[in-house]
């Protein structure tokens, strides 16, 4: 009797979709603690007593830690093991929440989210390296990606969701254990899913002052360009850190021109479509980050929404990110990376000038709908297209690096056009509430005149995120490359 056999090669797929959904669970888990967090941030300032001032560190600490990890954690996702980085930084995230839901004084919360932002810098980078070495470049890939997109919108979803539910019947501390369980199963199922890949060719070294000068200029840069609304942006302190981030960086890129085992080779750059897909991570960051922070405020202080109404509104955004994210991998297989760039930012730039005719008398369906649902499309399209360029060319060795570097442009970008759009809003609301002195309902106009100027600012970095993908991107850059893998891979067989 003919005992019936499973085909290998179907064993195999069958595991690396698997993987995919482990490596999306933990990507839901750092999409979601963003969106879930800043929704508790009124309630947690109420139970633990913190300053208007102070309260914007549960956010810093997170990303100070995030964006001045990111490029050593990719590294070392590439030298040390992909699944054993991974787990590490999964492992610091997870506790990380634990603590954070206990915590009873400011300090401890605050270093619990800067754990946090350590456990996402090596968590993100390992995982999406782990993704796009496991799937080949071309079709495939881009369909993985397409579900890692819609797994992240799905993510924001819950999030705001959940924020708002937990924290109206429960409190804030729920936010933070939710964390708990799904950290939890995904390092035990880790082993089980995930097989071991690393650089073999490079030694199992870290290129130490390179290391260190990046990540402390990054830290110093984001933690600059944080407190540059309420220190002055032509502030001793403000012109001083970026002056001092701006020397460590560029003392980095000498250190890596010269190290024989460098952090971030830098030869990548080399590629037009990569460097330009980090140029766009960054405005696309700039541009959508500062939105949902701006379109909160907007809700709350203007509309009156409460937490969980302004969650309620966030879902069509997050409903349409989920739509796109499928839709966003057939374009870039048939349209092309370039194409299917130049449509999502287009979208997003339309979206934003939505967006920013916002008036004091809102209405949902009218003034807000319409703007995130255009917004839910563009970013989920541009997320999953700019990862494609992001990592199109780049051999398995470096995939890690590949993925820190976008990662920490997504980072960078997120707080410098926080920081500015910030710097626009409360200049504009300053200047019209001068204008109107005493009149009626004159702080309400003010801080709508606000968000319209940071969300046409919005628009601006949209715009250019167009512009690059026109003139940097090169279209024949991903056909090349995904010809050269697939003989690449022929000649293996």
């Amino acid at each position: 009797m003919t005992i019936p056999t499973v085909d290998r090669s179907t064993r195999s797929i069958s595991r690396r979709w698997l993987a995919l959904l482990l490596l999306c669970a933990a990507q839901f888990m750092m999409v979601l603690d963003f969106s879930i967090v800043n929704v508790a941030l009124s309630a947690i300032q109420q139970d633990l007593g913190f300053s208007q001032q102070n309260l914007q560190w549960i956010v810093s600490a997170y990303a100070l830690a995030s964006g001045g990890f990111l490029l050593l954690g990719g590294r070392a996702a590439d030298l040390f093991g992909r699944r054993r980085v991974f787990m590490i930084g999964l492992g610091l995230f997870t506790l990380a929440s634990l603590v954070g839901g206990f915590a009873q004084v400011q300090w401890i919360l605050i270093a619990a989210r800067a754990v946090q932002g350590l456990g996402a810098a090596i968590v993100s980078p390992a995982a999406l390296s782990i993704l796009t070495t496991t799937f080949a470049e071309g079709q495939e890939r881009n369909r993985a990606l397409s579900i890692w997109g819609a797994i992240a919108a799905g993510g924001f979803a819950a999030g705001v969701l959940l924020g708002g539910i937990l924290t109206d019947t429960l409190n804030w501390r729920s936010v933070m254990f939710v964390n708990v369980p799904i950290g939890l199963l995904t390092l035990v199922l880790t082993p089980m899913l995930l097989s071991e890949s690393r650089d073999r060719s490079a030694t199992s070294q870290i290129d130490v002052l390179g290391a260190v000068t990046v990540t402390t200029g990054l830290v110093i840069l984001v933690y600059a360009l944080e407190q540059a609304s309420s220190a002055g942006w032509g502030s001793v302190q403000t012109l001083g850190l970026l002056g001092v981030a701006l020397v460590l960086l560029a003392a980095f890129v000498l250190i890596e021109a010269r190290s024989p085992d460098p952090l971030v080779p830098l030869r990548v750059f080399r590629q037009r479509t990569v460097t330009g897909a980090n140029l766009i991570g960054l405005l696309m960051s700039a541009a959508i980050g500062s939105t949902i922070f701006i379109l909160t405020l907007y809700m709350q202080q203007i509309l009156n929404y409460s937490a969980l109404q302004t969650g309620l509104a966030f879902l069509p955004h997050a409903i349409a990110a989920m739509i796109a994210a499928p839709i966003a991998s057939q374009l870039a297989t048939r349209l092309g990376t370039k194409n299917t760039l130049i449509a999502s930012m287009t979208l997003a730039a339309v979206g934003l000038l939505h967006l920013s005719r916002i008036p004091v008398q809102g209405n949902f369906v009218r003034d807000l709908l319409p703007g995130t649902v255009v917004i839910g499309f563009g970013i989920v399209m541009t997320l999953v297209a700019v990862t494609i360029a992001a990592t199109a060319g780049i051999s398995d060795s470096e995939q890690g690096i590949a993925s820190g570097l976008l990662n920490t442009s997504q980072q960078i970008g997120a707080a410098l056009g926080l920081a500015i759009l910030v710097a626009v809003s409360t200049a504009r609301t300053e200047a019209v509430m001068a204008q109107l002195g005493g009149a009626a309902d004159a702080q309400r106009i003010a801080l709508t005149a606000g968000f319209r100027a940071a969300l046409v600012g919005g628009v601006s970095f949209a715009i250019v995120g167009v512009l690059v993908a026109l003139f940097v991107i090169q279209a024949a850059d991903c056909r090349k490359n995904k010809l050269r893998r697939n003989a690449e891979v022929g000649r293996s067989r």
